[in-house]
Protein backbone atom coordinates (compact mmCIF):
# COMPACT_ATOMS: atom_id res chain seq x y z
CA UNK A 1 0.00 0.00 0.00
CA UNK A 2 1.15 3.34 -1.13
CA UNK A 3 2.41 4.98 1.98
CA UNK A 4 0.79 8.70 0.76
CA UNK A 5 -2.86 7.05 1.18
CA UNK A 6 -4.48 8.41 3.92
CA UNK A 7 -6.02 5.88 6.68
CA UNK A 8 -9.48 5.49 6.53
CA UNK A 9 -11.72 6.08 9.97
CA UNK A 10 -13.25 3.51 11.85
CA UNK A 11 -15.24 5.56 14.94
CA UNK A 12 -12.47 8.63 15.26
CA UNK A 13 -11.11 10.97 13.21
CA UNK A 14 -7.25 11.39 14.01
CA UNK A 15 -8.00 14.82 15.48
CA UNK A 16 -10.27 12.88 18.00
CA UNK A 17 -8.20 10.33 18.61
CA UNK A 18 -5.30 13.04 19.69
CA UNK A 19 -7.61 15.40 21.34
CA UNK A 20 -9.30 12.20 23.35
CA UNK A 21 -5.24 11.30 24.27
CA UNK A 22 -4.16 14.41 25.58
CA UNK A 23 -1.68 14.29 22.40
CA UNK A 24 -2.96 17.80 21.69
CA UNK A 25 -2.69 21.09 23.94
CA UNK A 26 -6.16 22.45 22.80
CA UNK A 27 -8.86 23.49 25.25
CA UNK A 28 -11.42 21.33 26.99
CA UNK A 29 -14.43 22.51 25.21
CA UNK A 30 -12.55 20.32 21.77
CA UNK A 31 -11.93 17.76 24.38
CA UNK A 32 -15.67 17.60 25.09
CA UNK A 33 -16.45 18.20 21.71
CA UNK A 34 -14.10 15.36 20.06
CA UNK A 35 -16.17 13.08 23.21
CA UNK A 36 -19.37 14.16 22.11
CA UNK A 37 -19.01 13.47 18.39
CA UNK A 38 -17.65 9.80 18.97
CA UNK A 39 -20.81 8.98 21.29
CA UNK A 40 -23.13 10.28 18.61
CA UNK A 41 -21.11 7.64 16.44
CA UNK A 42 -21.43 5.04 19.08
CA UNK A 43 -25.08 5.46 19.87
CA UNK A 44 -26.67 6.60 16.52
CA UNK A 45 -24.65 5.35 13.15
CA UNK A 46 -22.61 2.60 15.23
CA UNK A 47 -25.80 1.12 15.78
CA UNK A 48 -27.51 1.17 12.53
CA UNK A 49 -24.01 -0.44 11.23
CA UNK A 50 -24.66 -3.04 13.62
CA UNK A 51 -28.37 -3.64 12.90
CA UNK A 52 -27.52 -3.60 9.22
CA UNK A 53 -24.59 -6.54 9.37
CA UNK A 54 -27.07 -8.25 11.86
CA UNK A 55 -29.01 -8.94 8.84
CA UNK A 56 -27.11 -9.29 6.03
CA UNK A 57 -23.87 -10.44 6.67
CA UNK A 58 -23.46 -11.97 10.26
CA UNK A 59 -19.86 -13.15 9.54
CA UNK A 60 -18.79 -9.52 9.33
CA UNK A 61 -20.39 -9.08 12.33
CA UNK A 62 -18.78 -11.53 14.09
CA UNK A 63 -15.26 -10.06 13.05
CA UNK A 64 -16.51 -6.78 14.64
CA UNK A 65 -17.48 -8.14 17.61
CA UNK A 66 -14.15 -10.05 18.19
CA UNK A 67 -12.15 -6.65 17.78
CA UNK A 68 -14.44 -4.79 20.11
CA UNK A 69 -14.65 -7.79 22.73
CA UNK A 70 -10.96 -8.97 22.63
CA UNK A 71 -9.50 -8.63 25.96
CA UNK A 72 -6.82 -5.73 25.75
CA UNK A 73 -5.29 -6.39 28.72
CA UNK A 74 -2.44 -8.83 26.67
CA UNK A 75 -0.89 -6.23 25.03
CA UNK A 76 -0.50 -3.94 28.51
Amino acid sequence: MPTNMARTRALMTETERARIAGEEDVEDRKVYQAISEVRNRINDELVDDVETLEEHHPGLLEELRDVVCKDHDEHD
